[in-house]
């Protein structure tokens, strides 16, 4: 991999195109093994160069500036002000929400332009997914000149909470008698919190852009508690973060995510040490050990037990510990670039973990026995914990952002199959700022066979993951010509119709298809969606759908997530097996259920 130059696939890309599927998805994923997405490390610098000026820099420049707490380059003088914290709170959530954070750039699918976000939410006429059908004043998928408002007016309502002065209250100067920076006021916090509910209920995809499920609650604590509950509050909620994410963990799926992840890294360029994750290169790339004992030991295990003596210790040196365990944690999760990106949130938890647990540790005062009241500690764990625990009994109601399944490998997830020619009809959308994926390459000067392996890639990654195996038995099943066909990676090919996705097959569900539908107007048989929700954590199976944008639901089923598991990524022996609940009379076959197929859609 060179600074400019990428590491493409070994193919030839006169022949390589016209390959069955199947060897395609095997020399990709072998690829993968290797070399990860094979990106220039040129793009990988441009996010570094966004992270540390944009971010970091910028972040940090203004929250002190407007905080009266010291020059910027003078760590000691800001790192522990709790007005700083906040304020980069505040920050990182004005970024995401604005498009230039997480999902940017090309890593996350978005080529040209690199930034969706803004340029979806504040154009009317673009898709809006609402997250609740039974939400009222949220019908419809057209985004209105209210909704660019609502959006235009939570961006301004956070810029004036992060540049306004702060304000010292009586509970700050109890504990902090000389500190004079104070707090950000509680009255600015109103309108984002506010706005932050109703932009979402009226689109999901701002909510999830902007991470409501964990900043949401930080700027209510913020904005109501006094300072020390505050602070034990805001411990209360990094570490549900961290252990949702890692009971998420437990099932099979995790072992498939790191050794693609790994493999992605820039920063290991030794391919030994990334063949090492794989059971027995070329022949054999199901997870090997070293990738079984890397998930469960330094990723599960480091989760679920690290927070929780972060959250009860009161002795100097094992907090020290578990606050570089957890800094460093996250650290690696960085220099991975996943293909979501979310560099920015892992650098803020990494400051979040040393402010919290170091600048205000449990024995002065900041334990969790030490909040005002054993009902508000519970009210907390039990409101937290609400969605969570929701989102893995019923995934289907929740997305997996609020259920805490970060990286966890248990995704909704889709792939989109186009008959030959249908996928440029996307680009008649109105209003929308982007075009395909690939035709964004192909105006930057790729060749369209470039192009097109480039986009394919994606494939390969997704073979690798546990759904991949599943997905792709049923593109097998159901479109016998499907070596003819357009096949790609849904979480990608979704960020040019909506502006983000974070890996949550809920942004590209059945409403997505019907919002495109009704301005495409696809022919039966043109677009072909497969379709799967996630896990639930009591459940060994997953639900699927087939999907005819214009027919609608064609099947539905399970598949057993061992057998997902137990399959190579290029499905050499076939399809793995798949149990049909129901299926459409005319699609063939006995239909097990009488239900009509739109009354069996996943709620939101």
């Amino acid at each position: 991999m060179g600074f400019k130059t990428a590491d493409f696939p070994p193919v030839d890309t006169t022949t390589f195109l016209d390959l069955p599927l199947r060897e395609r998805i095997r020399a990709l994923a072998l690829h993968w093994v290797e070399y990860g997405f094979g990106s220039p490390k040129m793009i990988h610098s441009v996010y570094i160069v966004k992270l540390l000026v944009l971010y970091m820099f910028g972040g940090v420049l203004v929250a002190t500036a407007t905080s009266g707490t010291g020059p910027f380059w003078d760590i000691g003088q800001w790192w522990n002000e709790p007005i700083v914290y906040q304020k980069l709170v505040l920050w990182t959530v004005l970024l995401e929400a604005i498009g230039v954070a997480g999902s940017w750039g090309p890593l996350a699918g978005k080529f040209k332009p690199m930034t969706g976000g803004v340029l979806f939410f504040a154009r009317p006429g673009t898709i809006r997914l609402r997250p609740w059908r039974r939400v009222p004043c949220t019908n419809g998928d057209t985004r209105t000149v209210v909704d660019v408002l609502l959006y235009l007016g939570f961006l301004a309502s956070l810029a004036v909470a992060v540049l306004a002065p702060g304000q010292t209250t009586a509970s700050l100067l109890e504990r902090l008698p000389d500190n004079t920076s104070g707090l950000v006021r509680p009255e600015l916090l109103i309108a984002p919190i506010v706005l932050y509910i109703l932009c979402g209920l009226r689109d999901k995809t701002i909510f999830l852009a902007a991470r409501g499920e964990q900043y949401l609650p930080a700027l209510v604590f913020f904005a109501v508690l006094p300072f020390t509950d505050m602070i034990i509050a805001a411990k209360l909620l990094i570490v549900l973060v961290w252990v949702g994410a890692g009971v998420s963990k437990f099932g099979k799926h995790f072992t498939n995510v790191v050794p693609p992840m790994v493999s992605n890294s820039p920063s290991l360029p030794f391919t030994g040490v990334k063949r090492a994750h794989y059971r027995d290169f070329p022949r054999d790339i199901r997870p090997s050990g070293v990738a079984a004992f890397l998930a469960h030991v330094g990723g599960t295990t480091v989760e679920v037990i690290t927070p929780i003596v972060l959250l009860l210790s009161t002795d100097y040196w094992l907090t020290m510990a578990g606050v570089v365990m957890m800094v460093v944690f996250h650290l690696f999760i960085t220099s991975t670039f996943p293909l979501a990106v979310p560099l920015e949130w892992n650098i803020l938890f990494a400051y979040l973990t040393v402010f919290l647990f170091l600048g205000f540790p449990n024995g002065d005062g900041y334990g969790v026995f030490d909040m005002s009241s054993p009902w508000l500690t519970l009210a907390i764990v039990v409101a937290l914990a609400f969605f969570p625990v929701l989102g893995n009994l019923r995934p289907d109601l929740v997305s997996f952002l609020p259920s805490m399944r970060q990286y966890a490998g248990n995704w909704a997830s889709a792939l989109w199959a186009f008959a030959p020619g249908a996928e440029a009809k996307l680009n008649t959308i109105e209003h929308r700022p982007t075009v395909n994926q690939l035709d964004q390459l192909t105006a930057m000067g790729y060749e369209p066979a470039v192009a097109e392996i480039t986009m394919q890639q994606t494939l390969g990654w997704r073979s690798m993951h546990s759904q991949g195996r599943g997905l792709f038995s049923l593109l097998y099943k159901h479109i016998p010509e499907l070596d003819r066909w357009t096949v790609r990676e849904a979480e990608f090919a979704c960020n040019s119709l909506i502006g983000f996705n974070f890996g949550d097959g809920h942004l590209h569900n059945l409403d997505l298809i019907a919002a495109v539908q009704a301005r495409v107007g696809f022919a039966p048989g043109e677009w072909i969606v497969v379709w799967v929700e996630s896990q639930p954590i009591h459940k060994d199976t997953q639900e699927y759908m087939v999907v005819d944008a214009a027919l609608g639901v064609l099947e539905r089923g399970t598949w057993k997530v061992a057998d997902a598991v137990a399959a190579q990524p290029w499905l050499p022996d076939g399809p793995i097996p798949l149990r049909v609940s129901w299926r459409r009379e005319d699609v063939g076959g006995a239909a097990p259920s009488a239900r009509p197929a739109d009354e069996r859609q996943p709620a939101e």
